[in-house]
């Protein structure tokens, strides 16, 4: 069963609430967000695994940790998960970067997907999917049900705000999918968005409408 880790860190809480309010522009929401992903993925990447390398300091050889194994790659769910890339390079700058792009069919409500780009050794990397907003969870599920047709395995999700139903669906769809969660939210409303939430994300970040 995958973790579902609600983060507690008391900096995460404090940008979460800022950029909530409805007076909180776009250039300070766009930095905000990138802010919370890079505390969130240093809180995610809590349990990468070590190796030991022995290198030369100015003052004589010695034996320091590295990162073991699989390489990381960070894949935004389009377009709101861009948001949360460069907070997450930050910290990781040798991550490679895909691409999901996802719309949903205004009469079967399904996600369809519309692009998708990887990088091509995926299958061999530790992916963090990331999306500010997991709200029914549609989206999210689809997006990682298409990574794992494509061959990709070791996969974890990332969001800034979760309501309940969209935690529920994804412990249904993925159960081997570990959840990084800044903040889990009361509700959807009958449009499905997050209450209290902060409203479109992807409107909030671009200064769209």
């Amino acid at each position: 069963m995958g973790k579902i880790i609600i983060m507690d860190h008391p900096l995460i809480q404090h940008k979460i609430g800022i950029i909530r309010r409805t007076d909180t522009g776009s250039k300070d929401f766009r930095t905000l967000v990138s802010e919370i992903a890079m505390l969130m993925c240093y809180e995610a990447t809590r349990d990468l695994k070590l190796t030991d390398v022995e290198i030369e300091t100015p003052i004589c050889r010695t034996t320091v940790k590295e990162l073991a194994g699989k390489k990381l790659a960070v894949v935004p769910i389009l377009r709101a998960g861009l948001g949360m890339v460069d907070g997450m390079l930050a910290m990781i700058p040798a991550a490679k970067v895909g691409h999901i792009g996802l719309y949903r069919n205004e009469e079967t409500l399904e996600p369809v997907e519309y692009y998708c780009k990887l990088p091509q050794d995926c299958a061999e990397r530790e992916v963090f999917v990331v999306d500010p907003m997991l709200a029914t969870g549609g989206s999210s599920s689809a997006a990682i049900t298409m990574l794992k047709q494509r061959g990709i395995k070791n996969i974890r999700f990332m969001c800034i705000i979760a309501a309940p139903d969209g935690i529920e669906r994804m412990k249904k769809d993925h159960p081997d999918v570990d959840m990084y969660i800044g903040t889990c939210d009361e509700k959807l409303n009958e449009k499905g968005y997050i209450v209290p939430g902060l409203g479109d994300a992807g409107d909030r970040i671009f200064g769209t409408k």
